[in-house]
């Protein structure tokens, strides 16, 4: 009996594979789909939304707070992207750009936020910061 089982067994795992091996040919055989796309790959498109702007300059502001500068300037510049116009932003993604040593990105960014308020309290400090000058 015991040889008789064995057997069985034997042919059945055969079966099992000779099943396997055709069902993978099979899907070897159909054209193949192209993999899913990362979504983190895709480029963001960004429409006029100053609520969303806002939200990201606030946590823009909690970042900057706790001094990563680099997470705080990477939600500024979220904020100038869902609202052009938004001073505000600007000025702390220059103020950021700065503490990140990054000389050109602030005076863009604070080029920017003249252009968008000329008459602002700190257009003569800024001006400053633009030309090099102490």
């Amino acid at each position: 009996m015991g040889r008789h089982y064995t057997v069985v067994v034997l042919r059945a795992c055969v079966l099992a594979l000779l099943l396997a091996g055709g069902i993978y040919a099979q899907e070897q055989a159909k054209p193949q789909e192209p993999p899913e796309e990362d979504e983190s790959l895709k480029t963001k498109e960004y429409a006029f939304n100053p609520l969303q702007a806002t939200k990201e300059v606030k946590v823009g502001d909690y970042y900057f707070k706790k001094k990563n500068y680099k997470a705080a300037a990477l939600r500024f510049r979220e904020a100038t992207r869902w609202n052009p116009g938004f001073a505000e932003a600007f000025l702390k993604l220059g103020e950021s750009e700065e503490k990140l040593n990054d000389q050109a990105a602030a005076k863009e960014a604070y080029a920017r936020y003249l252009d968008l308020n000329p008459a602002a309290k700190e257009a003569d400090a800024i001006k400053k910061k633009l030309s090099g000058k102490p």
